[in-house]
């Protein structure tokens, strides 16, 4: 997709006391949002970009090396620099963190246990900032590592942010379901917060993955977020530790914003 150089863009927002790289990051994610940007689009080149913004060209690097930090953006060497879509090397990269205990990591096969509509409980609410009960899709997913069940995944889904979802449609989706969110509704999760404790199965669980139920688990409750911290989706997941481990890689910050 070529450079969109012919559309303006956002004016930048420089708050006094904040570096203006910053400014210069809000307008390029509000351009992204908004649609002047989108997934799979090519950035314009430095100089025309630090131009069209009015900044320095150490500036635009700066903002846009975040922005590759966090995936929003891509480089690719020799070819340019990418709004990121939502590819399957980038879900097992950046969201999939289940692995066999000897290191070896996979992306999952994925297969849908059940497709519903209905009403968001309390802990989903509240992650997503909505009110219990509101309309919702419910669907559960039975993940498969080596060809042996390790993930059953209970996701609600706020149905006003999906409206025309069916389940053939999630069923069919050509890529990951982020990629389904970000091509089909025009949302993009770009992180997630998770939350991780012991449990012991449930008895849906126990039949999905095939365990006897009390089984020890982990469970990962996960809250997805687009921009402006948006909350779309949220996910329970319980995984069956006995080969898998949950391996999350920290990433090193800035001085002052650990």
């Amino acid at each position: 997709m070529p450079p969109p150089a012919a559309l303006p863009w956002p004016p930048l927002h420089h708050e006094p006391g904040l570096p203006l790289y910053r400014a210069v990051k809000r307008a390029l994610l509000t351009a992204i949002e908004d649609g002047r940007l989108p997934p799979g689009a090519t950035l314009p080149n430095e100089a025309a970009l630090s131009a069209a913004f009015g900044v320095a060209i150490g500036t635009l690097r700066q903002a846009v090396g975040e922005l590759v930090a966090e995936h929003v953006l891509l480089r690719r060497q020799g070819r340019g620099t990418f709004v990121a879509t939502h590819s399957p090397e980038r879900f097992l990269f950046q969201f999939f963190h289940i692995e066999r205990a000897d290191g070896h990591h996979e992306a999952p096969v994925v297969e849908l246990v059940a497709f519903n509509r209905g009403r968001l409980d309390e802990d989903a609410a509240e992650a997503l900032q909505a009110r219990p009960g509101d309309t919702a899709w419910l669907i559960e997913n039975r993940l498969l590592l080596q060809g042996r069940a390790v993930v059953h995944d209970s996701l609600q889904l706020p149905q006003s942010l999906m409206r025309g979802l069916t389940e053939r449609r999630f069923r069919e989706r050509p890529g990951t379901i982020y990629r389904l969110y970000q091509e089909a509704f025009g949302i993009t999760v770009l992180r997630a917060q998770e939350r991780v404790r012991a449990v012991a199965a449930s008895a849906e669980t126990a039949r999905v993955l095939g365990v006897a139920t009390g089984t020890p688990m982990l469970q990962v409750r996960r809250t997805a977020l687009s921009f402006a911290d948006k909350p779309v989706e949220y996910r329970v997941s319980t995984v069956l530790t006995g080969v898998h481990e949950y391996v999350q890689t920290l990433q090193r910050t800035a001085p002052g914003r650990s």
